[in-house]
């Protein structure tokens, strides 16, 4: 079964996709450019043809992160400081994630 609001590879019902799949890989975050939400970057490398444009700081109070266990949209801010857990039904999200916080939003 798909995650029908995410785009990717692979995207199961919990948002994860081909490229990341483990317990915690359970987000999915809305590219700005597109304002679609992929299940990873390289998911939106591979179905696009464009660089995704980042969230500035100033609209890190915007939607744009959903948690594949309960749906709930979180904001970038919320997301950056729950450390890895979501903050409505405390499912744990892959912490390895902040490595590539750089590629979706400017911190």
């Amino acid at each position: 079964m798909c995650n029908k609001h995410v785009q990717g590879v692979g995207v199961d019902a919990k948002t994860r996709c081909k490229h990341y799949s483990s317990k915690r890989d359970i987000i999915a975050i809305k590219v700005r450019c597109c304002q679609t939400y992929y299940s990873c970057h390289r998911c939106h490398q591979e179905l696009t043809d464009h660089t995704p444009i980042l969230w500035g700081k100033h609209e890190h109070q915007q939607k744009a992160i959903l948690c594949g266990n309960c749906q709930q949209e979180l904001t970038i801010a919320d997301y950056l400081n729950f450390e890895s857990v979501c903050p409505y039904c405390q499912a744990t999200f892959n912490e390895g994630c902040k490595f590539h916080y750089h590629l979706y939003f400017e911190m």
